[in-house]
């Protein structure tokens, strides 16, 4: 048990390591682009790049890795993270980094993919919740730790020294990877066509719409956090920075706490995310000129915003039951695809109306995905009267009754 409990640490890690890559590129813009001697527009596509190739090819490469060593596969996608950040680290070609923003960014849904069902598969089935929550919680750490440390050595060290820390992380990920988890070769594969038929089911093409508007929900407002507290509330520079801080801390706990409600309840819990969405930009709109009470609304809003990545795939992987890998990287890809849209709208309110109306954004997100979720567990109740369930549709319908 305590190996098992090791391994997916390892796995967190190695989650931990990947955001930093993804996301830290955000905090060193500007001196990405003074060291290549680029446009900050340019620059700004080492972040865009990452993301739109997250975004279509997340399934494909998931499918084509689907009959390698899952042990095999996390580590030879770990360890092109440690090279491609070595590589940002080295390089003074514009050209030559963002290749390797496109390399990594194949492997990303992929390493996800596996170290979320790897996780599930190492720990009694009643674990698999809390193990793949434990997976998640270095996506949070990453916000709250990885990309902000990223820009602290960029600033006050040099580029070179912080992109050497994503290096590290992802190396001493690659070395956990190869001493704690087993090998475990794929026996009897699903077929690419049995894969990809989860995706002729229409109640899954509801359930990754959700998905896309509870990120689109999300992102068009924490897209733009600087801009918010900076042009709404006034804050300066420091307090931003303490802010994001402490977004991301309340996050990691937030996290955890939804783990437990969805090994409660997981309908309800998915169900009441986009309420509470909903709840917390009210909250930020109404309380946003005012400095002292937006600082306990900033806690309140990286309370809730912590739930979506565990509340999504825990929704989507219902639908993915017999392929969840490729159930997995369905939600990477998806979910990346709900960040883009959010950020767009987002960035057009912004402009159009000013920062303040972004709550408006996500709150009219939220209600579209509140809309679709209840559409989708409507296809459950219509199939429960239709037809007497069996087997694994059991253990779904007794999920929605609860």
């Amino acid at each position: 048990m305590r190996k098992t409990s090791l391994t997916v640490l390892v796995l967190a890690l190695g989650v931990f390591g990947i955001i930093t890559t993804e996301m830290g590129m955000v905090g060193v813009l500007p001196q990405v682009s003074a060291e290549l001697d680029v446009t900050p527009s340019a620059a700004g596509w080492l972040v865009g790049v990452f993301a739109l190739v997250i975004a279509v090819s997340g399934p494909f490469t998931t499918l084509l890795a689907s009959g390698v060593d899952r042990k095999r596969v996390l580590a030879v996608a770990i360890a092109v993270f440690a090279v491609s950040n070595a590589v940002y680290a080295l390089t003074t070609q514009y050209e030559v980094m963002l290749a390797f923003r496109v390399v990594p960014a194949l492997f990303h849904p992929v390493f996800f993919a596996v170290a979320l069902a790897t996780a599930a598969r190492l720990v009694p089935a009643g674990d698999a919740t809390r193990a793949t929550t434990t997976v998640f919680g270095g996506v949070t750490v990453g916000f709250a730790f990885g990309v902000p440390l990223t820009s602290y050595l960029a600033e006050h060290v040099s580029l070179a020294s912080a992109f050497w820390f994503g290096a590290l992380v992802n190396l001493i990920a690659f070395l956990g990877i190869l001493r704690f988890v087993p090998s475990m070769p794929v026996g009897q594969r699903a077929s690419y066509g049995a894969q990809l038929s989860v995706l002729k089911r229409s109640r899954m093409w509801l359930t990754i719409a959700s998905v896309v508007l509870v990120f689109a929900a999300m992102f068009s407002v924490y897209g733009y956090f600087a801009e918010y507290l900076g042009q709404v509330t006034h804050m300066d520079g420091t307090w931003v920075s303490a802010m994001l801080m402490a977004f991301g801390v309340i996050m990691i706990l937030g996290n955890f706490v939804f783990g437990g409600l969805l090994r409660r309840n997981p309908i309800r819990t998915v169900v009441a995310y986009p309420v509470l969405c909903l709840l917390v930009y009210v909250l930020l709109y109404a309380v946003g000129p005012l400095f002292a009470p937006m600082v306990l609304a900033v806690l309140a809003w990286g309370a809730v915003h912590s739930g979506g990545l565990i509340v999504s795939q825990s929704w989507l992987g219902r639908d993915a039951v017999d392929a969840p890998e490729f159930g997995n990287s369905l939600f990477i890809s998806f979910s990346n695809l709900g960040i883009t849209v959010g950020t767009a709208v987002g960035g057009w309110v912004m402009t159009e109306y000013g920062a303040r109306q972004l709550a408006w954004a996500g709150s009219g997100f939220a209600v579209a995905a509140l809309i679709v979720m209840a559409l989708r567990l409507g296809l459950d109740h219509a199939g429960a009267r239709q037809t007497p369930p069996t087997g694994q549709e059991m253990r779904t319908l007794g999920d929605v009754r609860s």
